[in-house]
């Protein structure tokens, strides 16, 4: 990932409840800022942009629910937690994007029929860019937030937020220049440029979310970080430790591996106990946020699932 600015310390410290909070209100703000800058202008340009800031506002109420049924802790009914209630956010609001992204195209298409010349258009940049302004600098702090605390539903409100930012930047230019030239159909192309650009977004969210609710791999990096130190650990055993079975899923913030630990058939369950434990605390502190299960067999054993999966093979062959 591309690496971000760091923040002041302050806002290091904030929750993804609390940036989730902060934007709500930042969403109500720019919602008045655009649609006012639409109401003086006239511009459908405007328009699509203010439309996209009542998805950020209803996706980061929804993100807001959704973390917060993420934080609970585990129980009877859900004993491995609640962290994929965020793919549920990312999902919904790029579901929200794309239900945009239509009203926008069918707006503009009316407009491109029809144009018309825009009002005031001064104070509607002016507002429009002041928007901008709060969404770009609320994006990059929930940005650097969802990336340290791996928080999906935080990434998903951040890169909505971006994708707002230039959104606006592209309306702003657009207007200017069917403003220099005259040409009044520019705002209602730069509006079909905009629902393309969210439309494209919202794909992008939903896919993601998909990927989680159906236990994707970690990331290629996290997975060599993980190899990495399990290698460690049997060149140090020379060659007495084994491990294989290596599994991965991400669920929301946190991340699991599991994996079979082969030690010599003469240890004793203690130490092979205490070894395991070694190497659960490495990957841990290796990948935060990680869950390591790791199922200890005595040499040259296998699982019966690893069997049957093996007989099922030649069957197929």
């Amino acid at each position: 990932m591309r690496k971000l600015p760091p923040v002041p310390r302050a806002l290091d410290r904030m929750t993804p409840r609390r940036w989730l909070q902060v934007s709500v209100v930042v969403a109500v703000l720019t919602i008045v800022l655009k649609t006012l800058a639409w109401w003086i202008t006239g511009s459908v340009s405007l328009l699509s942009d203010a439309l996209e800031s009542f998805v950020n506002l209803a996706g980061a109420m929804f993100a807001l629910a959704m973390v917060t049924v993420a934080a609970r802790p585990a129980d009877a009914e859900h004993p491995f937690g609640h962290h994929k209630a965020e793919y549920f956010s990312s999902g919904f609001e790029g579901i929200l994007i794309v239900g945009a992204a239509a009203a926008i195209f069918w707006a503009a298409i009316v407009r491109l029929a029809s144009p018309q010349p825009l009002e005031q258009l001064s104070w509607g940049l002016g507002l429009a860019v002041l928007s901008s302004v709060f969404n770009g600098l609320l994006a990059w702090g929930m940005l650097h937030a969802a990336r340290s605390r791996r928080s999906i539903a935080l990434e998903g409100d951040a890169r909505h937020l971006f994708t707002d930012v230039w959104t606006s930047a592209g309306v702003v230019l657009g207007l200017l220049l069917a403003w220099a030239t005259g040409w009044h159909w520019l705002d209602p192309v730069v509006a079909l440029l905009v629902a393309l650009n969210i439309l494209k977004e919202g794909a992008s969210l939903v896919w993601q979310a998909s990927q989680g609710l159906m236990d994707e791999a970690l990331p290629p990096q996290q997975l060599a970080t993980v190899q990495a130190a399990l290698d460690q650990f049997a060149q140090a055993s020379h060659g007495a430790v084994r491990f294989d079975g290596l599994g991965s899923r991400r669920a929301g913030s946190r991340s699991f591996v599991q994996l079979h630990m082969h030690v010599p058939q003469n240890w004793t369950l203690g130490h092979a106990a205490a070894q395991r434990a070694a190497v659960e605390a490495a990957l841990m502190a290796a990948v935060p946020g990680l869950v390591a299960v790791i199922e200890l067999l005595p040499t040259g054993a296998s699982t019966v699932f690893e069997q049957t999966e093996g007989a099922q093979d030649l069957a197929a062959l």
